[in-house]
């Protein structure tokens, strides 16, 4: 089969590489028709992490079943289906508890003590492959599918951001705590920042604000319903304080992580950590589901070497103010979220800037790397010529 393979720093290709297989009973195997390109893959594509040349990347897939293991019992061959990013066994102590991202089971103890969670192409998170390829494993196949409606093939383009970015947007603003009615200051109008934008209007947000500096995604933004915030125009806090009666945002949501930038295009690991405790009310709530990673050697930044940032953990003490982190726990949200498509509540694929053959994927990689105007989200289709 044909597969998207990383060869070192900013170097990926379209190769043959052995098909995807039944290892275990509990397995299936998927012909993948739709595999995302996440912004999280280029932390991988730049040489940011220690993920090991010739892994397959990819973990936002939809297909159809094509192999069924003997031990599975509710999913069949030709069923459609969605697959979270983070792989869960459903019977280990954290699964149990709907913590799906951080699974016992089949995580990977080597990557260090006391870790938890497994995910397809992913650094750091156990051996398994990627989605950007014509065929997938997937473990633990009863409780890792979702089972697609009957409009499958119709809003195929909305059900794909079901692995990853629509529940991880969710995710956002549900570790912010959002209520109806409230404001919430969304930082980051990348795939994830946008769809935390589609998850507050949803949840009945009063303001939206979503912060950014490139001006084709704050206009995605204000198409959701955002009211956008350009890094261009002053201190962020002062302009938030302005549109809330001088008291800042009920929430906040950071949906962009270490890697983060200022205007000038120098990374600041901590500027939006410590803009966001300035920008949001005392006693607010902060959401944090950008990707932060405990060692980043490529860093120029001597405590992002190490995995630390320089918190202003005073303001944010003083604030009174809370903090949730983490990856989403894809399985806690996409059933609901899955519905909220079917009906015509939600329409994530209004992001989508590009779909591509599976063998433009490494230009789409450079494109979407360089953050080339109008590349907002990329999908793939492994089987289109």
């Amino acid at each position: 089969m044909k597969a998207l393979v990383y060869h070192g720093r900013k170097k990926v290709s379209v190769d043959n590489v052995p098909d995807a297989k039944i290892e275990k009973l509990t397995d299936v195997v998927i012909k993948l028709t739709t595999a995302n390109i996440c912004g999280s893959d280029l932390h991988m594509y730049e040489g940011r992490t220690d993920v090991a040349k010739g892994k397959i990347l990819g973990h936002e897939n939809l297909g159809e079943v094509v192999e069924v293991g003997k031990a599975v019992d509710t999913v069949k061959k030709g069923d459609k289906v969605v697959l979270p990013f983070n792989i869960g066994c459903g019977f280990c102590a954290n699964c149990e508890r709907g913590l799906t991202g951080y699974c016992l089971t089949c995580a990977d103890p080597s990557v260090m003590p006391g870790m938890a969670g497994a995910a397809y192409g992913f650094a750091g998170m156990g051996p398994y492959a990627g989605g950007q390829a014509q065929y997938l494993r997937v473990p633990y196949a009863d409780f890792n599918c979702l089972h697609l409606p009957e409009d499958a093939d119709e809003k195929e383009k909305d059900y794909v951001m079901l692995s990853d970015i629509f529940p991880t947007g969710w995710h956002s603003t549900r570790l912010a705590d959002l209520k109806p009615g409230e404001s919430i200051l969304i930082y980051g109008a990348g795939p994830v920042g946008l769809m935390a934008a589609l998850s507050a209007r949803i949840q009945g947000a009063s303001q939206i604000f979503v912060v950014d500096g490139q001006a084709d995604r704050l206009a995605l933004a204000k198409q959701i319903g955002a009211t956008p915030i350009d890094t261009k125009d002053g201190e962020i806090g002062d302009q938030i304080r302005e549109l809330t009666g001088g008291l800042g945002a009920d929430c906040g949501a950071e949906c962009i992580g270490y890697q983060c930038t200022n205007n000038a295009g120098k990374e600041v690991p901590n500027l939006v950590m410590n803009s966001l405790v300035d920008a949001v009310k005392a006693t607010g709530t902060l959401g944090v589901v950008g990707v932060f990673i405990p060692k980043d050697p490529g860093a120029k930044d001597a405590l992002a070497k190490i995995g630390q940032i320089a918190f202003d953990f005073g303001k944010f003490w003083f604030k009174g103010q809370k903090m949730g982190t983490g990856q989403c726990n894809v399985k806690a949200y996409n059933r609901r979220l899955r519905d909220l498509i079917h009906h015509g509540k939600a329409n994530p694929s209004l992001i989508i800037s590009h779909e591509l053959p599976l063998s433009e994927a490494p230009g789409a990689y450079e494109h979407f790397d360089n953050r080339d105007a109008g590349w907002t989200k990329v999908i793939l289709h492994p089987h289109a010529a």
